[in-house]
């Protein structure tokens, strides 16, 4: 079947009974590391949690929950787990964030699909910061799934 967080997406969209091609993901940064306690499945929490991703060009700053410049030579940071929560597109506010786009590996080219993004491009992730989108744009700031071997 589709990817998890689609099938998530799927499941939330029948619930609230909103047109799938109206919905995304609103995405927090949470404190753990690794793994959570618990599924986000309450009736007022949808989603699900992420992990094992890297932050390229930058990293997580866990002292002020936001983006960070990485010292020199240091190429990556882990980030901690990511709950993607299904909201409205209308919904979503994008203010205060840089649309890190997700790759599963460094490489970033892969070939272009039918959509015409690269088979190696996963999605957008809004990650909380202070400076301008530019600012990472020009650092080439990018998560990854996993790093090169």
């Amino acid at each position: 079947g589709p990817p998890h967080p689609i099938r998530r997406k799927q499941w939330y969209q029948r619930r609230v009974r909103v047109p799938i091609d109206h919905l995304t993901f609103s995405f927090e940064v949470m404190e753990a590391e690794e793994s959570m306690d618990a599924k986000p499945l309450s009736d007022q929490e949808d989603g699900v949690y992420v992990y094992g991703l890297f932050i390229e060009g930058a990293i997580w700053d866990r002292e002020n929950g936001q983006m960070g410049e990485a010292a020199p030579k240091i190429l990556y940071d882990t980030m901690p787990v990511i709950w993607l929560k299904p909201v409205e597109k209308k919904d979503l506010n994008k203010e205060g964030t840089y649309e890190a786009p997700v790759y599963k590996t460094s490489e970033r080219r892969g070939t272009l699909s039918t959509t015409g993004h690269s088979t190696n491009f996963v999605m957008i992730m809004l990650l909380k910061t202070e400076q301008p989108p530019e600012h990472w744009v020009n650092r080439g700031v990018a998560l990854l799934t996993q790093l090169d071997d």
